[in-house]
């Protein structure tokens, strides 16, 4: 059995050092309505305010600032349904090399459009039928691109770490902290913040009750692979979690809880009315675990980890419309 080299705290510092004055140290905002509505302090790390919109610009900017002058010659090669192509797209422009994204025929046209306005050669696939990794992976051998995937990289997670770093810099100890979960990368560097600067802090990754793949492994202590789940949360929409971050969530994770596809809508309504921020579904999962999960929470300090907000108004609309509608 082969031994995981598992990156550690130290080197989400060191990843914090190298994006310093690249990547956005977002802001720390509050809702005296949640508040009361919980009974808790409640402290949202805004990473929809992040540079293209999502937490993931930190592990992308990490990853690809550390790859040699031969390496950025041939360029990177990722796949993602949005915010990491984004992330790789933007990250490649600002540090000079070429970038190709392989994305689903169906993402939001949004992304589509802002990974291709960094610069980016887009190649489409099926996310149903075809296999997006053994896609770049063939696309890298045959062209000698490196290839960065969305979580499973030392490098990708402790850049996604580097959100909850701040998160507890700016506020201190946390007694829970829940934080979107696709396929772990933003979980896991998390978590590793999580036990370095508050130990007893709970942390709790939140997937689409539609696919529960890493709560199942969680349960099993084997990564379990599930069809790639049909939700709104379609940052979230991973079959299989990493196998570097499964390890890392098995280590240092308190539990893996799950959110509804109407639990998120509420969620995205709630940040638009009482915040007056745009959210994507993906990111709306830690508060919706937060308010309907059932962890008792009053009386406690609670961090809730927005991981982006890029989302088609279009579908932003149509969804808090439907909801308003069958309310």
């Amino acid at each position: 059995m082969t031994t995981l080299a598992l990156p550690t705290f130290e080197d989400v510092r060191a990843a914090a050092q190298r994006m310093h004055g690249h990547a956005h140290r977002t802001p720390v905002l509050r809702s005296a309505t949640l508040d009361q509505q919980l009974g808790a302090q409640v402290f949202f790390k805004c990473e929809n305010f992040q540079r293209m919109g999502a937490f993931k610009f930190r592990g992308a900017f990490n990853a690809l600032a550390q790859f040699t002058p031969e390496q950025k010659r041939a360029g990177v090669v990722a796949y993602s349904s949005g915010n990491h192509a984004q992330a790789i797209a933007l990250s490649a422009r600002m540090l000079g090399m070429p970038a190709t994204l392989i994305m689903p025929h169906d993402a939001s046209p949004a992304k589509l459009a802002a990974t291709r306005g960094y610069g980016a050669q887009v190649v489409h696939y099926d996310r149903y039928s075809e296999d997006a990794m053994a896609m770049a992976r063939q696309l890298s051998a045959e062209q000698g691109m490196t290839f960065i995937p969305p979580f499973d990289h030392a490098h990708v997670l402790c850049g996604q770490g580097t959100a909850a770093l701040e998160l507890f810099e700016e506020v201190g100890e946390l007694d829970h902290l829940f934080v979107c979960l696709g396929g772990g990368g933003l979980l896991s560097g998390s978590a590793l913040s999580a036990r370095a600067l508050s130990p007893h802090c709970k942390v709790y990754g939140v997937e689409p009750e539609a696919g529960n793949d890493v709560q199942q492994s969680f349960r099993s202590g084997q990564r379990v692979r599930i069809p790639t789940p049909v939700t709104i949360a379609d940052g979230a929409q991973t079959p299989l979690v990493g196998e570097l971050t499964f390890e890392l969530i098995r280590r240092h994770v308190d539990n893996i809880l799950t959110a509804t596809d109407a639990q998120l809508v509420q969620a995205m309504r709630f940040y638009a009315e009482r915040m007056k921020m745009v959210v994507e579904p993906t990111g709306c999962l830690s508060l919706a675990a937060a308010c309907h999960a059932g962890v008792p929470l009053k009386g406690q300090r609670v961090g809730v980890l927005i991981s982006g907000g890029n989302v088609d108004l279009q579908r932003f609309a149509e969804l808090l419309q439907q909801n308003s509608t069958q309310a």
